[in-house]
């Protein structure tokens, strides 16, 4: 008789977690989480099969030039395309939430909704994981990330602030304008000019320090301000260049752990991060006598940086 009690007990808190569930992930499928940047700053690509076990795809550059030509001429000039096969694979991860019989009970007694927190925490650092990986990568998956991959073109910013340093908070605002613009030709002439960064990523504290220190004591235009206005992206194309502080992931990606600044052409044509299997939660089952679970999973690979020549890094800012 009590093993049909404790049963018909786990049926009925089974169907509660279901339909609280169905309520539940919704609402956390709609949260927006503002410190969370992939998602703005690359391109995530999900057309891949959810099953798929790798990726391949190919980095490309291309060369040749319009000449003069006579129309009785038969040598046309083409351009070729250097293309280089990479292979990313993709890998599974894991994070959920459960209950146990007496929280489903004591909800269920009382006439309460289950709350979403244990729903919206899981789905949070799952974000979390994807943000890392997108970033910086994981080495023991073999994954590299937007701010550490080893095709993009790699300098060091010149040493002539105040004492010699590389730093930009030793610099004057006419050398971090320089160092900035060079990021963004270096692109454009790396790409024969066919494209130019309209993207830039800083260490969070470089960008503080731009956005908060001014020109000089009576021009009271922020550093930042005076950037955003004078980038060569700005003047040559007339749109505003994408500047963003990135927390932690930049503050020792350079050389010897410096700092590093990372300029870019923000496209699916550049890069993209594959996600065959967005994050997303599995039906709710029970694992143990009183224990009720609901995994979450989701499936993706490293950043595929498909055109090197349009992103650069600058360490030691």
């Amino acid at each position: 008789m009590n093993a049909h009690i404790m049963q018909d007990a786990q049926q009925v808190a089974m169907s509660f977690l279901i339909r609280q569930a169905s309520l539940i992930e919704p609402t956390v499928y709609a949260i927006r989480y503002q410190d969370i940047q992939y998602p703005s700053l690359i391109p995530v690509d999900t057309s891949a099969p959810e099953w798929i076990q790798s990726v391949t795809y190919f980095s490309m550059d291309s060369v040749g030039q319009a000449q003069w030509f006579n129309g009785n001429a038969h040598d046309v000039p083409k351009v070729e395309l250097t293309r280089e096969k990479f292979e990313t694979t993709v890998s599974m991860a894991a994070i959920g939430y459960g209950y146990n019989l007496e929280e489903l009970g004591t909800a269920q007694l009382l006439g309460m909704n289950l709350s979403n927190d244990k729903a919206s925490t899981a789905r949070r650092v799952a974000e979390e994981k994807i943000d890392q990986v997108a970033f910086i990568g994981d080495t023991g998956k073999g994954f590299s990330g937007l701010v550490n991959a080893s095709t993009p073109t790699a300098t060091t910013a010149p040493a002539d602030g105040t004492g010699s340093a590389t730093t930009f908070v030793s610099k004057t605002p006419d050398q971090i304008l320089r160092d900035i613009n060079g990021q963004l030709t270096g692109i454009f002439t790396g790409t024969l000019g066919a494209e130019i960064a309209d993207t830039l990523l800083l260490p969070y504290s470089v960008l503080l320090d731009l956005s908060t220190r001014r020109i000089d004591a009576v021009n009271q235009t922020t550093i930042l301000e005076w950037i955003e206005r004078n980038n060569i992206y700005t003047r040559t194309t007339g749109g505003a260049l994408t500047i963003r502080g990135v927390f932690g992931y930049l503050d020792t990606a350079g050389a010897s752990g410096t700092k590093r600044m990372v300029a870019y052409r923000r496209s699916p044509e550049v890069l993209k991060m594959h996600m065959p299997m967005p994050f997303r939660f599995l039906p709710a089952w029970q694992t143990g006598p009183i224990k009720f679970d609901v995994p979450g999973i989701f499936r993706l690979g490293g950043v595929d940086i498909r055109r090197p020549k349009s992103v650069r890094y600058l360490d030691g800012i």
